[in-house]
């Protein structure tokens, strides 16, 4: 069973930690990043964290589905959605490539 990831407070006290923060800075320090990256998406389509990956506005176009319940064709709407491509570096270091 895979553990379970860092919650916000835990990942907050390894970078004040390893950094020498005070855990109010590294705080203040994430929220602002999260602020700033949705700001920059929404405003410029996409925000780059090198290394990371890149948070992109995709705009969908209208498509037909069905409805799984009674298998009536419906018509879903076009929108806008919000993915996140990660780096090819960060990729690399988690999953190595084949060889």
């Amino acid at each position: 069973m895979a553990a379970k990831p860092l919650t916000k407070a835990q990942l907050v006290t390894v970078l004040a930690e390893k950094l020498d923060m005070s855990k109010k800075d590294v705080n203040n320090f994430l929220d602002t990043l999260a602020d700033i990256a949705w700001k920059e998406a929404k405003k410029k389509d996409s925000f780059v964290l090198p290394g990371f990956g890149k948070l992109v506005k995709v705009k969908r176009k209208a498509r037909k589905g069905r409805n799984p319940a009674t298998g009536e064709e419906i018509k879903i709407p076009a929108k806008t959605v919000v993915k996140f491509r990660v780096a090819k570096a960060c990729k690399d270091a988690i999953v190595p490539p084949k060889k």
